[in-house]
């Protein structure tokens, strides 16, 4: 049996009439940039997370760059983010001349490790990132709580949580402000690249959206040395299709994972964290851990099941980072967790049959 680590035939095929629609509407009107479709999209994404803004940006990468820009966070700054996240976090950062201070994750949550924290903090800090890894929300109310204390913006990397809820609120809402992306692999994905950020700041987000628009609030006028990074109209008008079925895709995510939690029984393998009530899991990834990965990679390739090993070398191993000037044991938790990860697949349209034959495929790795 042929399993692939994500397919979207099924998502697309029952909302291809409604897709081709909105196509058809965008390019019938002929406004490609900033168009009815990315004002509804911003309109309807807030009230989906409960926040009062919204605004469409080219990539998750430039949410969080945008936002630390309208914060005012400069070269000599220090942004605190987890470890084990995937680069881009470190990226938007960089790309300030800001430093990203590097804190370890809990190896059972994969989220930053919160008891952590304040150790890395210093009279340079600026914010605190918070990413919400694989859809399971970090420790919102600590990490706000430090933030407090010490004076420091958070904000939340939603990249991979679209839906994702912290005791009961949907994150997008529970920091200063959040960046999500829409790359097509995603809970909420476009059909190319996309982005958006929320936040409850009336301020923030007037300057955000300036920011994403040449500095511009309206034509040839400019407040800010901006950029050009704007959610554009065929992406928004395909997303206000797709955001109507979140909640279904969401669901069915959670329902494979709960099953692969209960059958994945093999001792050599270690399952992620499971959810509760506090902790609303979207499933973006369903990463296991095992010492012998890559063996057991290869076990499952050669019986059809397609894997894929999220982030193997950690961001303070990679050579875009020498300059942190970090060695191999600086960071021992996030070194065992990118050597030893492997998400397994997970999608909607994925048969019970299909998740039989993963379940018992890893049972039998011995």
């Amino acid at each position: 049996m042929k399993v692939p680590f994500a397919e979207f035939i099924k998502m697309h095929d029952e909302i291809r009439q409604d897709l081709d629609d909105a196509y058809k509407r965008v390019l019938d009107k002929s406004i490609f940039i900033l168009g009815e479709e990315v004002a509804c999209f911003e309109e309807r994404f807030a009230k989906y997370c409960n926040a009062k803004y919204c605004i469409g940006v080219g990539n998750g990468l430039d949410a969080l760059y945008l936002i630390m820009k309208a914060m005012d966070i400069k070269p000599g700054d220090e942004v605190i983010i987890p470890s084990n996240t995937f680069i881009a976090t470190a990226l938007a950062v960089s790309y300030l001349g800001a430093t990203p201070i590097l804190v370890e994750p809990t190896i059972d949550t994969y989220n930053i490790d919160v008891c952590k924290i304040e150790s890395h903090i210093s009279d340079k800090t600026k914010a605190i990132i918070a990413v919400h890894l694989q859809g399971r929300a970090a420790d919102m109310d600590s990490i706000c709580d430090i933030a407090k204390r010490k004076s420091l913006y958070v904000i939340e990397d939603a990249a991979q949580a679209h839906g994702t809820k912290y005791k009961g609120k949907k994150v997008g809402t529970l920091s200063d402000a959040a960046g999500f992306s829409f790359y097509p692999g995603k809970n909420l994905g476009a059909l190319g690249d996309g982005g958006c950020i929320t936040t409850n700041n009336s301020e923030l987000a007037k300057k955000i959206k300036m920011l994403a628009n040449y500095g511009s609030a309206y034509k040839y006028n400019h407040i800010y040395k901006g950029n050009n990074s704007r959610l554009d109209e065929l992406q928004a008008a395909l997303l206000n299709v797709k955001l109507s079925y979140l909640d279904k895709w969401n669901a069915e995510r959670q329902r494979i994972a709960t099953v692969y939690l209960s059958g994945i029984t093999n001792p050599l393998v270690s399952l992620p964290l499971n959810s509760s009530c506090d902790y609303f899991h979207v499933y973006h990834i369903f990463a296991i851990r095992c010492k012998r990965r890559d063996e057991l990679e290869q076990f499952l390739s050669d019986k059809g099941i397609n894997t894929v090993k999220h982030y193997p070398i950690p961001i303070h191993l990679q050579e875009a980072y020498s300059d942190l000037d970090m060695k191999k044991g600086d960071l021992p938790i996030s070194e065992e967790i990118s050597e030893t990860i492997l998400s397994l697949p997970l999608y909607y349209g994925m048969t019970d049959k299909q998740v039989e034959y993963v379940i018992n495929s890893i049972n039998t790795f011995r």
